[in-house]
């Protein structure tokens, strides 16, 4: 059953200095013809893959919004036109403040789009120049206020902390300042340096002055105590939510459920089925022009590693993996199957078992990559 697709969109009019996602420049791209492999994509994969109606849509990238208004309506209609709809879908955009004019922000609410998601990071405007977005504080307030006034009611912040040369001080200005926007959900997440990023190369020149192991766990207790503080419930490790204002398409991921991953270096689930697309536009574009998927890679899963990624995709979530759902899902019961780690996790006081749960505790939160890798034989 497939009932996400997640739609890669690879163009950015700026790259920021710890970015690692499959991105080029927009200047002189492709981008209509790229418009184009996307249609026949969705159209090989739902004719061999037949979806059931999706409940979620996300379109990431790059950034999707540096589209023009008639290139966002020809994704829109491309996406209307192979992906069957749920009447009460989750159609998720994400974009950068300041990128979203008015005429932008009407073509994807008429489109059905109905939650956005912008990648603020901080509203230190200093901090935004140091780590090389182009939008400042300023520009965040407008564009909310924008996308509120077009009719969006569901709106998501990303954040990031452990920034270079940021305090906890600052960090917490941040929040202090993002609880005025009035939005329904947040994600925060610590920096990590990725290769072949600018600051990769800047740290390794030993140029990039990072807070520390100590000051991240700090801001990371400040993040879940300020969110819990003004009414966000912390629903996985890293996201907080209004009631009712969860991101489906992220819990798609961390219920280790299928969806389609569509677009130039996306990701997919599909059939059982891990697979990846080819990531510079050439090669994603080529085969599909003789009918053929752009996958780069597949995997099928073994019962063992689908048995594994439930567990550390489902003990992101606060509410951990149901012991019933597992049981149903696997013929296996997780507290028998996975019986030593799950001890040793439990003595550690990183895990622990109530009722029908498994989860983090909260200690778990601040190690959770240690605790995943357990369940990794």
């Amino acid at each position: 059953m497939i009932g996400a697709a997640y739609i890669h969109i690879p163009f950015c009019e700026h790259i920021c200095h710890y970015c690692d996602f499959n991105k080029v420049f927009l200047k002189g791209q492709p981008v209509d013809e790229y418009l184009q492999s996307l249609g026949k994509e969705m159209a090989i994969a739902t004719q061999e893959s037949p979806p059931d109606v999706l409940n979620t849509i996300f379109v990431g990238g790059g950034t999707p919004t540096a589209l023009n208004e008639k290139q966002l309506e020809v994704l829109c209609e491309t996406i209307h036109c192979y992906l069957p709809f749920d009447e009460h879908i989750e159609f998720t955009f994400e974009a950068n403040p300041g990128d979203l004019s008015e005429e932008k922000l009407k073509v994807l609410y008429d489109a059905g789009v109905n939650r956005l998601s912008f990648g603020v990071q901080t509203f230190n405007d200093e901090l935004l120049e140091r780590i090389g977005r182009v939008h400042r504080k300023k520009d965040v307030f407008r564009s909310i206020e924008a996308a509120k006034k077009t009719g969006f009611q569901n709106i998501s912040v990303d954040l990031i902390y452990s920034l270079p040369g940021q305090t906890v001080a600052d960090f917490k200005e941040t929040l202090e300042t993002s609880f005025t926007l009035d939005i329904e959900h947040y994600s925060g997440y610590s920096l990590i340096i990725e290769p072949k990023t600018v600051f990769y190369n800047l740290m390794r020149k030993g140029k990039l002055p990072l807070p520390g192991e100590d000051m991240e766990a700090e801001m990371y207790e400040v993040l879940i105590e300020q969110m819990n503080k003004h009414g966000y419930e912390q629903y996985e490790i890293s996201n907080f939510a209004k009631k009712g204002y969860e991101s489906k398409h992220n819990l798609t991921y961390w219920n280790n459920e299928h969806y389609y991953g569509f677009g130039a270096g996306s990701h997919g689930y599909v059939d059982g089925k891990r697979r990846s697309n080819f990531g510079p536009l050439k090669k994603y574009m080529e085969p599909l022009e003789d009918g053929k998927l752009p996958i780069i890679e597949e995997h099928e899963l073994s019962k063992v590693e689908k048995m594994e990624e439930e567990m550390f995709l489902g003990l992101r979530k606060t509410k951990g993996v149901s012991i019933r759902h597992f049981s149903e899902k696997f013929a296996e019961n997780p507290l028998s199957y996975f019986k030593d780690e799950i001890n040793e996790l439990v003595n550690k006081d990183l895990l622990m078992v109530e009722d029908d749960d498994i989860k983090l505790t909260h200690q778990g939160r601040f190690l959770g990559n240690e605790v995943f890798q357990n369940f990794l034989k």
